[in-house]
């Protein structure tokens, strides 16, 4: 199932993320990922394991033009020289010369000046042909706003924490009427298993008894709602039986009925931190050379 981006370029709707996945891990986590079947890969600098999705990668041996590499600057290489050479990081580190998609990872709204030149510097790689999309990430609606005010290529994604709990329809209206497609970090509620309070996705009545009916899971309930609505979403996982189990989602069909019993199951609460929190002076940390 593909997804059509704003500039005619297509990626698969389906990606598999490395958030939290140490770098000893990475390797095989992403070569079993790629032996399911998944296309999309997304990583991140700040993540610290881009050398290793790129080693994967190639043990493979699937052609290069067959996998779609999205990865994320960090705020501390905001700023346009900065970000020029965020991406030479990221290509080095993960060993090729052009990327898919290249997006920046938060909306640093603090110093949002920064954030505007890091974005005017993913415009010039995009015109240099050396990626294929850009986009941002964990902006909200008035930070697109900022963000369209003062540039002139509109994002292509806009990666936010999306699953049934947490859904930012406002965001999502506002992707939607920009042309934006909104992908979905932590799409089958994983943050909510691993975060102190409030209840976990994974243990929801009303996604069990939806999957009961189709015989899957509940994590494949919640991936068939994000790719039936439209969203690119990006489950991750180091065991290979539960990597192979996302991915099986595409032989079965969810009612209207269903997708609207889960869009009711959003309560509101954001599980990530508030981006308004984002700041150099909190997060901000060096990104290694390649």
């Amino acid at each position: 199932m593909n997804i059509t981006l704003n500039n005619a370029v297509t990626m698969p709707g389906l990606g598999f993320g490395v958030f939290q996945a140490a770098p000893e891990e990475t390797v095989a986590a992403v070569g079993a990922a790629l032996e399911t079947g998944y296309r999309l890969i997304d990583t991140a600098a700040a993540y610290g394991n881009e050398r290793e999705v790129g080693e994967a990668i190639r043990r493979t041996g699937i052609p290069r033009e067959e996998i779609f590499i999205e990865t994320k600057v960090w705020i501390s290489d905001f700023g346009y020289d900065e970000t020029l050479h965020a991406f030479e990081k990221s290509t080095g580190k993960l060993g090729v010369d052009r990327l898919d998609l290249l997006i920046l990872h938060q909306a640093l709204p603090s110093r949002f000046d920064l954030t505007l030149g890091a974005y005017k510097a993913l415009e010039t790689l995009l015109a240099d042909g050396r990626v294929r999309a850009i986009g941002v990430s964990n902006f909200m609606a008035d930070h697109l706003a900022q963000l369209a005010a003062e540039t002139s290529i509109v994002p292509a994604i806009n990666q936010i924490e999306v699953h049934p709990y947490f859904s930012q329809r406002e965001v999502q209206r506002a992707d939607a009427a920009a042309g934006i497609v909104t992908q979905a970090w932590s799409p089958i509620g994983g943050i909510t298993s691993y975060r102190e309070g409030g209840a976990s996705a994974f243990d929801d009545e009303t996604l069990a008894a939806i999957g009961a009916v189709h015989g899957k899971s509940p994590a494949q309930v919640m991936l068939r709602w994000h790719l039936q609505q439209g969203r690119s979403a990006l489950p991750k996982s180091v065991r290979p039986a539960r990597i192979a189990e996302n991915f099986d989602v595409f032989d079965f069909a969810l009612s209207d009925a269903e997708l609207a019993s889960i869009d009711a199951l959003d309560n509101g609460v954001r599980r990530g931190p508030e981006p308004e929190a984002i700041t150099l002076e909190t997060f901000g940390r060096p990104i290694p050379e390649a």
